[in-house]
Formats: C-alpha cells, structure tokens, sequence
C-alpha cells in the first residue's frame, strides 16, 4: 500500500522539537497547547483576522487541564510565534499539523505550498476527519511524506490520533507520525486502508445515524437516547472498545461464549436497525431536543464542563495506571528477593512507594 522507493528513513521523533501548527481555530489551537505543553518550539499559522488574539485564548482556556494531567517543567502556554503566511510559518519546521478547512479544494491548494519548501523528511500531517490522504497529496513535490494524523476534539484532552498513510505514504512518513504522537502523550492508531471517515467517526456515525432514527420514530426523546449512551455504555466505553465490551460480557468464556449465546440475538438487532431521512422536520426535532437537553448551559458552559469531566477521567486513568505499574513492580522485587533470600529472612530494605 505504501510507497518505500525513497526519503524511507523515518526522522527521529526524538528529535522533532519545531513544529508548525497550520491552521488554528479550535484544532490547531488545542494541539498548540499540547505541543507547547511537551516543551515544543510552536508556530502557529492561520489567516483569519485576530487569529492570533483567538488562539492565545484557546491555549489559556486548555491551560490548566494540562498543568493537571502533567507537563514538562517550563512550559510557557506564551512561548509561541505567529505567522501568517503558512509558508512562511513552516520554514524549519520539522513536523506540520495541518488543520485547513475540510474541503479538498483548500487542501489541494495549501498543501503543495508548504511541500515545497520543505525539505524530502519532513512529515505534513492533516487533521482532516474524513478526507483521503491521497486525494490532499496530489500536487506535492513529496507526495510520500502527506499522511493524515487525525485527532479527536479537543486534541489537547482526547489521546485517540488516527494515522492514514494512503496510497502515496512511505512507511517511513507513517512510522515517523506515529513516533511522534506517541512522544507528545498521544494514543496515534494505524488505519491500514483508505475510508472516508476514518475508523472512529465511522463508528460515531453509526451510533449516531441509529439515535436519529430512534428520534424519529418517536422511540425516545432527544435527551434520553443520550442518555442511554452516557449513562450506560459510554461509561465503558471510556476504558474499553466495543470488542474487548464483548469479551468481558460473555465472562469466563469471553468474546467466544459471547457470540455462541448471544450472536442470534445481536443480528436481530442489526436487521432491524433504521436509516432516517433527514427531513426538515426532523433536523428541527433533533435541534429542539438538544436545546431542551441544554436546559439553558450556553456553548461555553457546556464545553467547559464536559472538558473539566474530560479531565478527571483521564486523570483517574492515569492514576490508576501508575498504581498498577506500582504494584507489579512490587510484585518483581518481592519475588527477586525470595529468589536472593531463599533460605533467611531478607535484610531490611526501603523501597519506593
């Protein structure tokens, strides 16, 4: 699928500390927050008018959720330049997240701007949420180092980065953004095949396309079909996917006895499952409800409090998995000291907690 002809060396994601943020807006501004917070020179680039002034607001407002879940000493949420000619905002850059509208004509046409001036090993990395990589690579001098690198709004909470090489990427390009996430904090995944959307909003628009139709055939309202997602399997969903969900629903015996027992029934539930049509009527009931749901929280209110939410999961993960890892490390010196101490008591010794 790849190209692996030339430029197949990856560059160091180690070694990756200027990068240039193409595009600011909500994206762009959330993952310059991030990069500013893993210590990363930032450029940010974007031509709308007091873009600069916008993004600075954004990177504060993303502040403190990231001083919470960890940082690098000295990260300064003000150590970033603005530029607002992208070209020129590039120049020395040595990794680019592009978050361009998400239209292939604006793409098509910024892209192979910024591929010619850099140098063969630079990755260009876009946000986009369902475009095909190969499509935005055409017109680049290097068409081999476009990849998608998508993330999940916002970019500086949400660690999921879908990674697309497409049929031009070189193994390589794909390694070194996959590297390269994974440095700043984030979970990058490989999509392995071209699709419009991607895996996760594939998924998303699955669920979603359902709640719709669940709308309306007047199942339930907008308020409770959303509900039903947060109050239910969203819970687990923030641990687990829907595979391993399965796994552990079918106990002892896991996905296996899951399937054997209960398959019949889940393609029933398949073969019943809607396609809405979006009448006018219908968009309107949807907006209705969720302005209901809203129950009077603003925009902002609501962004802020499903960030602050966002930030305590993500913060009890964390924990749990250094108590985890605690633990286990517990369990290996226990066991290396029977292994030295076989015969006596072990001598007294301190250990970390």
């Amino acid at each position: 699928m790849t190209d692996t002809s030339s430029h197949d060396v990856p560059f160091d994601p180690a070694a990756i500390r200027r990068v240039a943020v193409i595009g600011a807006v909500t994206i762009g501004a959330s993952w310059a927050a991030l990069f500013l917070a893993r210590g990363l020179e930032v450029v940010v680039s974007d031509p709308a008018p007091g873009a600069a002034g916008a993004t600075q607001r954004l990177i504060d407002a993303a502040w403190p959720a990231l001083e919470r879940l960890g940082m690098l000493p000295g990260a300064d949420p003000h150590a970033w330049r603005f530029v607002a000619d992208p070209v020129a905002a590039v120049a020395d850059a040595q990794f680019v997240q592009e978050n361009a509208p998400e239209r292939y004509e604006v793409k098509q046409a910024l892209l192979p701007a910024i591929d010619a001036v850099l140098p063969p090993e630079v990755v260009i990395a876009s946000s986009t949420s369902g475009l095909l990589a190969s499509r935005l690579s055409e017109g680049c001098r290097h068409p081999e180092r476009v990849i998608i690198g998508h993330p999940f709004n916002p970019p500086h909470l949400i660690p999921l980065v879908e990674v697309v090489g497409g049929a031009k990427a070189t193994r390589a390009a794909i390694d070194t953004a996959m590297g390269f996430y994974r440095a700043v904090g984030k979970h990058p995944i490989e999509i392995r095949k071209e699709v419009t959307g991607h895996v996760a909003n594939r998924l998303q628009a699955a669920l979603w396309r359902e709640a719709i139709y669940l709308v309306q055939e007047g199942v339930a309202s907008v308020a409770d079909i959303d509900a039903a997602v947060s109050e239910g399997p969203g819970l687990r969903w923030a641990l687990v996917g829907p595979h391993m969900t399965f796994h552990l629903g079918g106990g002892a015996g896991g996905l296996a006895h899951f399937l054997h027992h209960l398959l019949p029934a889940v393609e029933t539930w398949w073969a019943d499952l809607g396609t809405p049509q979006m009448t006018p009527e219908l968009q309107a009931k949807l907006v209705q409800g969720v302005i209901a749901e809203a129950d009077g929280r603003s925009f902002a209110d609501l962004a802020s409090w499903r960030d602050g939410l966002l930030t305590d999961i993500l913060a009890a993960r964390k924990s749990v998995a250094a108590a985890q890892e605690q633990a286990l490390l517990d369990v290996e010196l226990d066991e290396a000291l029977d292994e030295s101490f076989p015969a006596s008591d072990p001598p007294a010794i301190d250990r970390p907690r």
